[in-house]
């Protein structure tokens, strides 16, 4: 791999990082009773998105190849259904599962070459990756990445 190639992975993976503690920090400044309000009126809870965040990042170990999903229970309430309004999990649970699944991701993350990003991801077969080279693990990541900075800049408003 070239340098440029480097480079582009780097950037990935800093704004990633980024984005990872802009909304960690948010977080901080949260506490349990303001992520159980609406970000807006008639729109999710931060305790909702924290979970989605948190499924969707979870998910991206078997997608990327690292292993199983450390909490599989998230995914039926976080990503296949609305906000129903209940607590299926507390703040607390859902913050630690936040920061164990995005530790884990690090921790794969940092193992990884370069050339690694460019390999295909779990979502897409070997022949139509071959069709397709630029389905691969660095467009996940660069997806995930933009997927959480929305969702930061809903969680925002929760602060006041």
């Amino acid at each position: 791999m070239n340098n440029h190639t480097a480079t582009a992975v780097k950037s990935a993976l800093d704004n990633w990082n980024l984005q990872l503690s802009r909304l960690n920090q948010l977080l901080d400044g949260l506490s349990d009773d303001q992520l159980l309000k609406e970000v807006a009126p008639g729109r999710n809870r931060g305790v909702y998105l924290l979970g989605h965040l948190a499924s969707v990042h979870d998910r991206m170990l078997p997608l990327l190849h690292m292993g199983s999903s450390l909490y599989p229970e998230l995914e039926s309430i976080y990503i296949q259904n609305p906000d129903n309004k209940k607590n299926d999990f507390t703040p607390a649970q859902l913050r630690e599962a936040w920061k164990k699944v995005n530790e884990q991701l690090n921790t794969q993350f940092a193992k990884m070459d370069v050339a690694d990003w460019f390999h295909r991801h779990d979502a897409i077969s070997e022949e139509d990756f071959k069709n397709e080279p630029h389905r691969n693990k660095l467009n996940v990541l660069m997806n995930r990445t933009g997927h959480l900075a929305y969702h930061y800049g809903q969680m925002i408003f929760l602060k006041k």
